[in-house]
């Protein structure tokens, strides 16, 4: 494959041997699992969260779904440097996820302040709360960089931009 050289060039995504190994991988599949089931799990904690800062209601169910969020968290970010590390050869901040790694620490440290503020009381419930829309915003943000990386995998696999 060669790449036209110009101002809106860009590199692929992949090289041939990272797309092989891409594929190869049962990490490919895990984070394929893990990355919906963290966003419906992130949904019904989002309506918790709103749920008891509308109402005041319900603190406890929107906090353990927030705990149930920064496990599948934590497990999707372990998950995803081995993957990047199989596919890339590095664990984390790999080129072509540099700044969807450098988002997910954002995401984690909120989360993992969250937890602090949680488990040493330094921290009420609504404070919680805010912290949790907070990393949520975040956590939005970086899952949509990751389904633009998604799709821009996705088009340099097409005839059109193969051959362009």
């Amino acid at each position: 494959m060669s790449l036209m050289s110009g101002p809106n060039t860009r590199q692929p995504l992949y090289t041939a041997a990272q797309r092989a190994r891409r594929d190869a991988t049962k990490w490919t599949l895990v984070q394929g699992i893990l990355a919906p089931i963290q966003f419906v799990v992130f949904l019904i904690s989002l309506a918790l969260v709103l749920r008891y800062l509308s109402t005041g209601e319900g603190y406890g169910a929107a906090n353990a779904s927030i705990l149930l969020k920064t496990a599948i968290l934590y497990l999707i970010m372990v998950t995803g440097a081995i993957w990047e590390k199989v596919v890339f050869g590095q664990y984390l901040l790999a080129p072509a996820f540099f700044w969807e790694d450098m988002v997910s620490f954002a995401v984690i440290f909120l989360h993992t302040l969250y937890l602090y503020g949680l488990f040493t009381g330094m921290m009420g419930p609504e404070s919680l709360m805010w912290l949790a829309i907070a990393a949520y915003f975040i956590y939005v943000l970086n899952a949509a960089q990751f389904l633009l990386k998604l799709r821009a995998a996705r088009l340099e696999m097409t005839p059109e931009v193969q051959h362009a």
